[in-house]
């Protein structure tokens, strides 16, 4: 045999007995346990048959604690019929509008959406929670087919809608996804909204079909996003064109904000649909330029600008930067950017095997998480396409399909188990947004995913065996109360693991702003340093793992957690 040839061989069947003995050592089981539990709301997309294009594009969720209680609730967006009549205004037929569900704390969830008054009538996109004046509780943000929605929190458990008055605009809109960051290190989140194009239904009767599909992206002239400031007194001033975002157009969708480069101050990554990703880099005033095709961010390998729909940031291969991970459209192949360090970043989608079992589907929501305590970032991708008879066009895919779990290898690598995982990942549906947390508290990741034209799934951990974890919850001081942009190093038996506090992230979605660590057979881990935004690092003594902490700015050492 040719020597070539031999090593060739000798490398695929390493790579099959890798793959074969990840999985085989691999005990996680998901169980979609979402009627049982309460979580029973219906999605619409508006239902017709014109396939308009926030239909096809719609929607996420968050998950967060609304009323404090230390346990995380989830709120689930919806829309509305569509039509030229209606416009961007919601119909007055009844429509279901957003779910909130409160975590009653023994694995179930109620219904809260009309006592705390976050229905909406908007035909909702994205939603982000944070702490936006620094009184101790979440507020929440939408982003919709019309105008940006900001929800106040009262603290008793209620909110108030009070977009008018607080400078963010009525302008209608085709919002996509939305985060929050502190654009200049001043101790206020400011809020960055995304928009996707400059859709009517005018042009929309007059744009081209590429039949047999609808008009879409590249149909419409691309949207400039948005940043609004915070001005500290409940209101925000539209810094879009002065701080630089609106000087770069494109059709955006998931958005992730944080330090990439290192540079301690809070950068915006966007995805484009058909079009070069964005890349807004922080000059540390709140100026900021689009570097993605300097930063290699833009284009894939191959240098294709993908339907980039969502994205997530996590530490994949625990050196301590803090790498991009990108679903996008059937027939491309989700794209993990490792961050190289200086703002520079690398496609290694093919050498790390992440998308290769989905290329032929399209994904949407996507989390990188630790779903066995193993101390390395797996990957969930949530697929479906968009179209309801897509097969007759591509028979690669179908509109419903299972989802996908893609296991870290620990060096470098992942595989598929989705097979040997459980019941939950049998589960056909168009999947959109996916979050993930512990929701229910017993140390290990669960997730909960938004199927369009169908009931949510909610994948429950019952893997048994995990390694050891910790949770970690930042409170800010002099810096914005959720230290949203902070960074967390835990070390446990040499191993580093470094995680970032985001508001908002993988598609229109918000989850992870308790941050989770595993930590395998580890018993004790060393100090934790935290690097607060802007740049100023904290060390904290912690003995307490299989529990989650909170973390002070200034204390040094855990403060009492609910």
């Amino acid at each position: 045999m040719n020597p070539q040839n031999l090593t060739s061989l000798i490398v695929c069947i390493a790579f099959f007995f890798a793959s074969i003995s990840v999985e085989a050592q691999t005990p996680l089981t998901f169980v979609d346990t979402a009627k049982d539990v309460g979580i029973v709301s219906q999605h619409f997309d508006g239902g017709g048959s014109k396939n308009y294009l926030p239909q096809l594009m719609m929607t996420g969720l968050a998950l967060f604690d609304f009323d404090g209680d230390g346990w995380t609730d989830i709120y689930l967006l919806n829309g509305h019929e569509l039509s030229p009549q209606t416009d961007f205004q919601a119909p007055k037929t009844n429509r279901p509008g957003n779910t909130l569900y409160r975590n009653n704390h023994d694995g179930t969830f109620g219904d809260v959406t009309d006592a705390a008054g976050v229905r909406s009538g908007s035909f909702a996109m994205g939603a982000v929670a944070a702490d936006l004046d620094n009184d101790g509780d979440q507020d929440l943000m939408t982003s919709n087919f019309g105008a940006l929605e900001l929800l106040v929190n009262n603290g008793d458990g209620t909110f108030a809608i009070e977009t008018d008055s607080v400078g963010i605009g009525n302008t209608p809109r085709f919002g996509s996804g939305i985060g929050c960051l502190d654009i200049d290190n001043d101790g206020l989140l400011d809020l960055f909204a995304s928009n996707y194009v400059e859709f009517s239904f005018d042009q929309y009767g007059e744009a081209p079909r590429s039949s047999p599909y609808p008009p879409g992206p590249k149909d419409f002239p691309p949207a400039a996003d948005c940043l609004y400031r915070n001005l500290g007194d409940g209101t925000f001033e539209d810094v879009s064109i002065s701080s630089g975002i609106a000087a770069a157009a494109g059709p955006s969708m998931g958005i992730v904000c944080g330090d990439f480069d290192g540079d301690n101050d809070a950068d915006i990554f966007v995805c484009s649909d058909a079009a070069p990703n964005q890349f807004f880099v922080n000059d540390g005033f709140g100026h900021f330029v689009d570097s993605a095709l300097l930063s290699g961010l833009a284009f894939d390998l191959g240098g294709n600008a993908n339907g980039s729909m969502g994205v997530d940031a996590g530490d994949y291969d625990n050196d301590g930067r803090i790498d991009l991970l990108i679903t996008n459209y059937t027939g491309q192949m989700p794209v993990l950017y490792r961050n190289l360090g200086d703002g520079l970043f690398e496609d290694v989608s093919r050498v790390s095997r992440v998308g290769r079992s989905v290329i032929a589907h399209t994904n949407w929501g996507v989390g990188l998480v630790d779903f066995d305590n193993d101390r390395d970032l797996d990957v969930f991708f949530a697929n479906g396409h968009f179209l309801k008879n897509i097969e007759l066009i591509d028979d690669r895919t179908t509109y419903r399909v299972p989802n996908t779990l893609m296991l870290n290898d620990g060096r470098g690598g992942f595989s598929d188990v989705s097979k040997s995982a459980g019941p939950g990942l049998e589960i056909s549906e168009s999947s959109r947004g996916a979050g993930f947390e512990d929701l229910d508290r017993d140390g290990d990741i669960d997730c909960i995913i938004l199927n369009a034209n169908s009931r949510p799934t909610y994948l429950e951990n019952r893997t048994r065996g995990l390694g050891n974890w910790i949770g970690i919850r930042l409170i800010g001081t002099s810096v914005n109360r959720n230290a949203i942009g902070a960074s967390v190093q835990i070390t446990a038996d040499g191993i580093k693991q470094v995680a970032m506090v985001h508001a908002g992230r993988g598609y229109q979605s918000h989850y992870g702003t308790e941050l989770h660590f595993g930590l395998g057979k580890a018993t004790r881990i060393d100090p934790i340093l935290v690097t607060w935004p802007g740049g100023e690092q904290e060390t904290f003594l912690c003995d307490n793992i299989l529990r989650t902490v909170q973390l002070a700015q200034g204390r040094g050492k855990p403060v009492p957690s609910k």
